[in-house]
């Protein structure tokens, strides 16, 4: 039976997968990581972290980066001349969350594509395919997310048709797959079938697989190794940076494996937040670790509702396009999620 101060001196946080925090396994494997100087590439534990990650996605090589927006970054200037253009579906994170780093880094322009939860139509990716016309940029790359920061996955399918219309015309194209394993247990595939169909893909081992820091590009050998030296050119070529890949072979090695009960956690907050009338909940947008929903009352004091959350030891965002967001992940179990729910109830009883 949950009582009132259940949760008192501990803190329940549904804001997004990236707040989990090491394991008592990782943080060992971290102190005791066989380390050297990794821009010399001779940090033996990043080096198997590279090895390991490259396998799991069918790439010849891997790079281990600071973090997800690092990662695409670095995926768009090593794919890139300066000028080009990048097609790419308008809401995707690459567009919508990484502070507008593409025409800073990497000099090109974004040209977006009407979408669906990260889903466009090969008619309109043909229409925005440039020509050689001497007022056109080059079309140098194009790009998908999967699964998508909506709660969506891309069908394979439709990833097969754009791949194959990219071959048709000589461009690459980079995948966000910074939840790519999430998005293969919901496509109940492998990473790889997915990985397939992009020339790059990067990936977290931040989001809900634990690691402190850190995210991978993987591709050619060819292409990392301009990678490589691009990610020295943005300030990313660490030293000891087995201490980090520790804790991400880690993820890789067990955390990939645990990421369902992530999914049915999800499902089950969905389950409960049902039973609260005030809500309406997005069910075509549950195939990962979200649950979306938003309030039907017009006029609705988000910030009052996170407020009292917050004094309840419990952290949600603040919804965007009245839209809220609740992630769950390895910290998030049936019982903190009952809890929440008891708390939600509590402050709709008293707010309507």
């Amino acid at each position: 039976m949950l009582t009132l101060n259940h949760y008192h001196n501990q803190w329940i946080d549904l804001r997004s997968d990236t707040v989990t925090h090491p394991t008592e396994e990782m943080l060992d494997a971290m102190v005791k990581a066989d380390v050297g100087d990794d821009v010399y590439q001779d940090d033996p534990t990043t080096l198997q972290l590279e090895e390991l990650a490259a396998k799991m996605v069918e790439k010849e090589a891997a790079l281990f980066v600071p973090s997800g927006t690092f990662g695409n970054q670095l995926a768009l200037i090593s794919h890139t001349e300066r000028g080009d253009e990048v097609l790419i579906p308008e809401s995707n994170h690459i567009v919508m969350h990484e502070v507008g780093a593409s025409a800073v880094i990497a000099g090109v322009q974004l040209r977006c594509i009407p979408d669906v939860n990260g889903c466009i139509t090969i008619k309109d990716l043909q229409y925005r395919f440039r020509d050689g016309d001497i007022h056109n940029p080059r079309t140098g790359l194009i790009c998908l997310e999967n699964a998508h920061s909506s709660g969506k996955v891309i069908p394979l399918a439709d990833m097969q048709e754009i791949f194959n219309y990219s071959r048709s015309l000589g461009i690459p194209i980079h995948l966000d797959g910074a939840r790519i394993f999430n998005a293969a247990f919901a496509l109940k595939v492998d990473a790889t079938d997915i990985s397939q169909y992009c020339d790059s893909v990067m990936f977290c081992l931040s989001k809900g697989l634990c690691a402190p820091i850190g995210s991978i590009l993987a591709g050619s050998k060819s292409y990392i190794d301009r990678a490589r030296k691009n990610r020295k050119l943005m300030g990313g070529g660490l030293r000891q940076s087995g201490y980090l890949a520790a804790a991400g072979l880690i993820s890789l090695k067990k955390m990939v494996q645990r990421l369902p009960l992530d999914h049915e956690n999800a499902q089950y907050l969905a389950k409960r937040l049902r039973e609260i009338p005030e809500l309406e909940i997005f069910d075509d947008r549950l195939d990962i670790n979200m649950v979306f929903f938003r309030i039907k009352k017009k006029n609705f004091d988000s910030d009052a509702l996170v407020h009292y959350l917050s004094k309840k030891n419990i952290k949600i965002n603040l919804p965007m396009a009245e839209e809220f967001r609740l992630v769950t992940h390895y910290w998030i179990d049936k019982r903190k999620i009952d809890w929440v729910i008891m708390i939600i109830k509590e402050y709709m009883q008293k707010a309507l």
